[in-house]
């Protein structure tokens, strides 16, 4: 590795270590959490953070269903939302 990757990598990690001691984290942490919420006239599955959709159900128990399968394999929470929007449940998976 040359002297200038070595600087550039030490000011790198510098920057990470204030930016961390400041509260701010340099990179966005993403999670698996599966929200099921009302889309159109169905029902959806769409992980926390994304625009579209996982999948999408006809009846919201299959889509509570196909939550949990997701929020499972990666150890994570299943939001369930009324109809109106607002947040009916939480299932966590966490260990």
């Amino acid at each position: 590795m040359s002297k200038k990757n070595t600087i550039i990598d030490a000011i790198q990690q510098l920057i990470e270590a204030i930016l961390k001691a400041l509260g701010h984290s340099s990179a966005k942490k993403r999670t698996w959490h599966q929200h099921v919420v009302p889309y159109e006239d169905d029902w959806a599955v769409r992980r926390e953070g994304n625009k579209r959709i996982t999948s999408k159900h006809r009846k919201q128990s299959t889509a509570i269903n196909k939550a949990k399968i997701l929020a499972k394999r990666h150890k994570a929470d299943v939001i369930i939302h009324r109809e109106s929007g607002g947040i009916r449940d939480r299932i966590s998976y966490k260990d």
